[in-house]
């Protein structure tokens, strides 16, 4: 299929200097003919700022939806997932820097239309498509066409982003997501600033959007990295934010850091220090917080706020036990759980299936 080259987008104004700035996030970046902006795949060409990635993935596969990580979402369900290249943000210690750092368009050798996604997606029986890998922000366009041919044809849309979108933009994004997982990275401008080349409030000023003016189910992943973004009052400061902010019912997920790209001579995350922010979050009021990226049963698993009991046992992506009824409701005292269930839980389990297009 012969995808197009470019394709022009909506958010961007000229300057008086004859520069033209990109308006999709908080970055701003100014081009001249030619130019770039930091995510690489946004670039001016021909006096206007365009998308180079339209059409074109590092790749596609069909995930458990518990991997996003989304735990209150269609559980056990299939999600098809995929991701272009680039980033808007320059994490230093990037989990996924070889997609989201790159600059490199080779590794775009997959193609697809948002139709054949869509059908690709019902084909395999999923019931929801996932913009992730790499931030779905950065491919707006290409993300907003294929959400809305799912739509069509019956697919739920998940976006797992780090949140940094500037307003205009994030309406029309967040219109066609039913779910998303965003990244709070840390909990001072500090640690943005210097780790990630980001600021803080644009991320907070996402959430509170999500929470107060759309529908969308959303989940908030922290990854904890040593030294960095875990001391104890951050964390607290974190969670007492989420409480006042958002609510006791937003799901946390305390995610392990591994050494990666400019940050390897930085220590794992232990599975004590993820144990000890989970009891410190659920201490301090919050219902559903979960550890993530280590083999922990009872940090993966969902518990009744209101009885105690197991009501969605997890062993990394694999479901076990289910104490919930068909309308999410706990089978024990019949306290509602927040979230979007199926009348039975889906029974994908852990597997990862690569798919050709």
């Amino acid at each position: 299929m012969n995808m197009p080259q470019s394709v022009t987008t909506r958010y961007w104004h000229r300057l008086d200097d004859g520069r033209v700035q990109c308006d999709l996030c908080p970055r701003e970046c100014k081009l001249k003919e030619g130019q770039r902006g930091l995510c690489f795949v946004r670039a001016r060409e021909n006096d206007a700022v365009v998308l180079t990635t339209w059409g074109r993935s590092s790749g596609f596969c069909v995930d458990p939806i518990e991997k996003k990580p989304l735990n209150h979402f269609l559980p056990g369900t299939p999600v098809f997932s995929f991701g272009t290249a680039g980033c808007n943000l320059s994490c230093k210690y990037c989990q996924n820097w070889d997609m989201s750092k790159s600059r490199e368009m080779d590794i775009l050798a997959n193609q697809a239309t948002p139709e054949q996604i869509a059908g690709k997606a019902v084909e395999l029986g999923c019931r929801s498509v996932a913009y992730t890998y790499n931030d779905p922000v950065i491919f707006l366009e290409y993300a907003v066409d294929t959400g809305k041919a799912c739509h069509e044809r019956g697919v739920r849309n998940v976006a797992v982003t780090a949140g940094y979108i500037s307003p205009d933009a994030r309406k029309e994004f967040f219109s066609v997501m039913d779910a998303a997982n965003v990244d709070l990275k840390g909990f001072s401008e500090d640690f943005y600033r210097k780790l990630t080349g980001g600021h803080l409030q644009p991320v907070l000023d996402t959430l509170k959007y999500l929470k107060h003016e759309t529908d969308v189910w959303f989940e908030i992943t922290n990854l904890l990295i040593p030294g960095h973004n875990d001391s104890e009052d951050e964390l607290k400061r974190m969670i007492d934010w989420i409480l006042q902010e958002l609510g006791e019912d937003v799901p946390l997920h305390f995610s392990a850091f591994h050494p990666d790209y400019k940050m390897r001579d930085v220590p794992p995350t232990s599975p004590l220090a993820l144990t000890r922010a989970r009891e410190l979050a659920m201490g301090r009021g919050l219902h559903y917080v979960y550890t993530g990226n280590v083999h922990d049963s009872r940090g993966g698993s969902t518990w009744c706020p209101s009885c105690g009991e197991l009501l969605m046992e997890r062993d990394w992506y694999m479901l076990g036990k289910w104490g919930l009824d068909s309308r999410g409701c706990c089978l024990s005292c019949g306290t509602q759980i927040p979230g979007v269930f199926e009348a039975e839980p889906g029974t994908w389990g852990a597997r990862r299936l690569p798919v050709a297009m």
